[in-house]
């Protein structure tokens, strides 16, 4: 196989608040990208996925926000880069698509201005032919009349073309890394489909690596060829996409998997993951899930579990594993 295009390696992040307390969001992530591939992070709000795409880019604060471990894209260190080394490989050699393009668009700009902006910046041609290029990419991404469109700002197109035009963005420069935060969202779902069609494509026609991250299980069924689950700023399950949904041994994983819709009705009513992401406890005095998890016991507190190599080849954080085989977690 190919050496991953990006490498990211025991990450952490760690804000600072009010009365000197520390947050950790992101707590020991690693994973790692090839060209070509497509690779997901999934969770529940709050679990660290967004963060952890922000530190790649090094879109975080600089105050207040202290980083550590390593993020390695074709052999180069992102992690602690210069503000000017970095506007390099943002939009040139890794882009990003963000999970709502009305407030990532600039509302007082055209189309076609934030596009070729982009385009001038990264790739160094004349206002003609970046012009060309937006209207190219436009068309490319699906947007009709895509020259009209270049005229157009933001409040005048639709949901699923703004964020058509935001993949355009991403895409101006081939980057050889998109990083996808929830592309999906509050999108009806045939333009999610579509969405995501467009991110296949672009995948098998440039050779790109994706990095989709979502909560949606559905998504990455679609389109991910393996699945890192995120939970308290840790990975707690990592497969390939098959293996994960056929035989999911963390119990967060299958309580994900539990409260999603089945068309074939063999799942019954749906059964959602009792509490919230706000009640869990810290790693080092056991496993965060802990206070949500039905199979819960003495064991998994005191001391955090380690990820370890699972015997389907993925890796797995969890003391009491459900056994290979078991039916989706019922939530009895």
């Amino acid at each position: 196989m190919s050496e991953p295009l990006l490498v990211v390696d025991d990450l952490h992040v760690t804000f600072q608040i009010r009365g000197g307390r520390a947050l950790r969001a992101v707590d020991g992530v690693s994973f790692a990208v090839r060209a070509g591939e497509t690779v997901g992070i999934v969770g529940e709000s709050g679990s660290g996925k967004s963060v952890t795409a922000l530190a790649i880019l090094g879109l975080l604060p600089s105050r207040g926000v202290t980083t550590s471990g390593s993020i390695l894209l074709n052999g180069q260190q992102l992690l602690g880069a210069s503000e000017h080394d970095m506007q390099d490989v943002r939009g040139r050699r890794a882009a990003m698509v963000f999970q709502d393009p009305m407030t990532s668009l600039n509302p007082v700009l055209t189309v076609g201005r934030q596009l070729t902006e982009t385009i001038t910046r990264h790739l160094g041609v004349k206002r003609e032919a970046a012009r060309d290029r937006a209207a190219e990419l436009l068309d490319r991404v699906g947007i009709p009349e895509p020259r009209q469109r270049l005229k157009n700002y933001p409040h005048q197109l639709s949901g699923g073309m703004r964020q058509r035009v935001m993949i355009a963005i991403a895409l101006a420069s081939d980057p050889a890394l998109i990083i996808a935060d929830e592309p999906t969202t509050a999108l009806d779902v045939t333009i999610q489909a579509q969405v995501l069609e467009l991110l296949r494509e672009v995948v098998r026609e440039s050779n790109t690596a994706l990095v989709m991250i979502t909560h949606d299980l559905g998504v990455i069924a679609g389109i991910c060829e393996s699945v890192n689950v995120m939970y308290s700023g840790r990975i707690v399950e990592s497969n390939e996409r098959h293996h994960l949904f056929a035989s999911p041994r963390h119990h967060y994983t299958r309580g994900l998997l539990a409260s999603v819709p089945r068309l074939d009705g063999a799942q019954g009513r749906l059964v959602p993951i009792p509490g919230s992401p706000s009640d869990v406890i810290a790693w080092s005095d056991g496993c965060a899930f802990a206070p949500r998890c039905p199979a819960a016991s003495d064991a998994c507190r005191g001391q955090a579990p380690e990820l370890v190599i699972s015997p389907e080849g993925g890796t797995l954080r969890c003391v009491q594993p459900a056994p290979l085989g078991m039916p989706v977690w019922s939530g009895r």
